[in-house]
């Protein structure tokens, strides 16, 4: 005989998993009760809302499905943020909760909630589980959804009296059919050829690319494609990363926090490519501007997201990296030099500003300069707010990863996804950069980082305000600054020390170059406060 929650553990070894992030609580304690007697290790977030975000973290670091798991009630609602924040960056998840006893379901019990019903328009998928025998094709399912077609979190709700009821064996299914489940991978064929003709009639194309081309292993496609083109690069926030910041042919982020060369470039092309990416308002606030004078060609795999915000003339449902490569075998096409130049010049004459206050850091030119300092597969994670584009706009990634809240804007991101990509890639460079404001957020974290003895990076932009709205309100309400100022914050300095964590104040360049350089020798967490005047712009 084998219970409910031995099967859960054995579903997750079945799936190669080998860490979860959560938070212990009653329902949930049988499932965690086989898990301490594996090899998957454990990670005790300090906050369920971080379990979602260090399981994301793990899953973009590593291309792999993130677990995390909660118990019910409050446990489970906690985790809805980070949940909905995986969803709108397409993040592959499985999120397990534990639930109260099935017979007394809908009884307003002690710590019941309706988790399925409370997530149901932001996962992909939801079971609440009733019969311990449903548990293995339960797991199966799970997993296979979140990571197959555009990838997403699905959530597994179990009772605990399924946890503990027994049945007479174990068998975890081979294969999947789920009826209606069928992600179109391969892409048309004659909307591939149409696609190839209008390519060859541009005069003035580009290609936007966002997270999709990252979520679906496409990078070293795309990079083929522009090379054999020659057709420059934009990309979303969420696809910063598809080419090194400093090839030729890549122009930068677009949209309204976006570099003016990139934005200029997309308003003056005539063909827009769009792999893998929804252009939502942050990227391209007014599309019908941009179809006006281009076509444009839209590649993603979910058929929903194309055309939804912006007009298309040749739609291609498919996995990109398909599509890609169909593209590269069947387009013989080259840009125009002129358009090329005229780029590279806009890159050149709008090339993002630094702004230097006495006694201040400037973090445009630091983020820049820290790029330098790490190694070519870093992470990089940054939060949400001035500093998400201070390094958006300013940090030269290479080979490695540049991950952040993009579609939700979750602050508090940075420092749980930051565990997760370190407890992914524990050799590569890990670099969480978050405001005073999202650091708050997320602070608790530092006893995740020193009960795991993570050597996670943490640099806190420190400007005494909450930066984003602040820059907002002082634009468009007349200075008015309502509840963004941070008149009381704790000393990050001695905060980071009670948790045994190295940690220095930089009010200059020069002394954030020097802390850094100490920072990255160090094998231990650290953080570093950068001294940020209030007036610095996102720009």
């Amino acid at each position: 005989m084998i219970s409910g929650a031995e099967i859960m553990v054995k579903c997750l070894q079945k799936e190669n998993v080998s860490i979860v992030f959560g938070y212990p609580g009653a329902v949930i304690c049988p499932f965690f009760d086989y898990l301490y007697q594996t090899d998957i290790k454990a990670v005790l977030v300090r906050q369920e809302q971080n379990a979602a975000h260090s399981a994301s973290g793990y899953a973009r670091a590593l291309s792999k499905v993130g677990v995390c798991v909660a118990t019910s009630g409050p446990g489970a609602l906690n985790m809805i943020t980070g949940i909905a924040t995986a969803y709108m960056d397409s993040i592959p998840l499985v999120c397990i909760t534990g639930q109260v006893k099935s017979d007394v379901l809908g009884r307003d019990v002690f710590q019941e909630a309706d988790i399925t019903g409370a997530c149901e328009s932001f996962v992909k998928h939801s079971y609440l589980v009733k019969d311990t025998a449903d548990l293995p094709r339960v797991f199966k399912e799970a997993f296979h959804i979140a990571s197959t077609g555009r990838p997403g979190p699905v959530l597994i709700d179990v009772p605990v009296d399924v946890q503990q009821a027994e049945i007479e064996e174990f068998v975890y299914p081979e294969k999947v059919n789920i009826i209606g489940y069928k992600p179109s991978v391969k892409g048309h064929p004659m909307q591939i050829k149409r696609a190839v003709e209008m390519i060859a009639e541009a005069k003035r194309p580009v290609i936007c690319a966002g997270g999709g081309v990252l979520t679906s292993g496409a990078k070293p496609k795309l990079r083929e494609f522009v090379e054999k083109t020659g057709i420059p690069v934009l990309s979303t926030m969420m696809g910063i990363g598809v080419m090194p910041s400093d090839d030729p042919l890549y122009v930068g982020m677009l949209g309204s926090h976006g570099l003016k060369a990139a934005n200029l470039t997309i308003h003056n092309s005539d063909l827009v490519i769009l792999c893998g990416a929804r252009v939502g308002d942050r990227a391209v606030a007014s599309p019908d501007q941009v179809v006006e004078h281009a076509n444009v060609i839209h590649i993603d795999i979910d058929p929903a997201e194309i055309g939804k915000n912006m007009k298309t003339s040749i739609p291609i449902v498919g996995d990109i990296k398909n599509v890609l490569g169909h593209l590269i075998k069947e387009t013989d096409y080259k840009a125009p030099a002129e358009w090329v130049d005229k780029i590279t010049k806009w890159k050149e004459e709008f090339a993002p500003k630094p702004q230097f206050f006495d006694g201040f850091v400037d973090p445009k030119s630091f983020i820049s300069k820290l790029s330098e300092m790490l190694r070519p597969k870093a992470v990089m994670v940054a939060d949400v707010g001035q500093n998400q584009i201070w390094c958006a706009n300013n940090y030269r990634i290479r080979d490695g990863r540049f991950l952040t809240s993009g579609g939700m804007g979750t602050m508090g991101y940075s420092v749980p996804a930051a565990v997760g990509a370190k407890l992914a890639r524990p050799n590569r460079d890990v670099v969480a950069v978050c405001g005073d404001g999202s650091f708050q957020m997320c602070l608790n974290e530092l006893a995740t980082i020193a009960q795991e003895n993570l050597n996670v990076k943490i640099i806190v932009m420190r400007n005494t305000v909450l930066g984003m709205v602040h820059e907002l309100q002082d634009i468009h309400y007349g200075s008015r600054y309502s509840i963004t100022e941070l008149d009381t914050i704790p000393d990050f300095v001695k905060l980071a020390r009670s948790y045994g964590i190295d940690s220095a104040f930089a009010s200059s360049n020069e002394e954030a170059e020097k802390y850094t350089k100490e920072m990255l020798k160090s094998d231990k967490p650290f953080v570093l406060v950068c001294n940020v005047h209030p007036n610095t712009s996102s720009k």
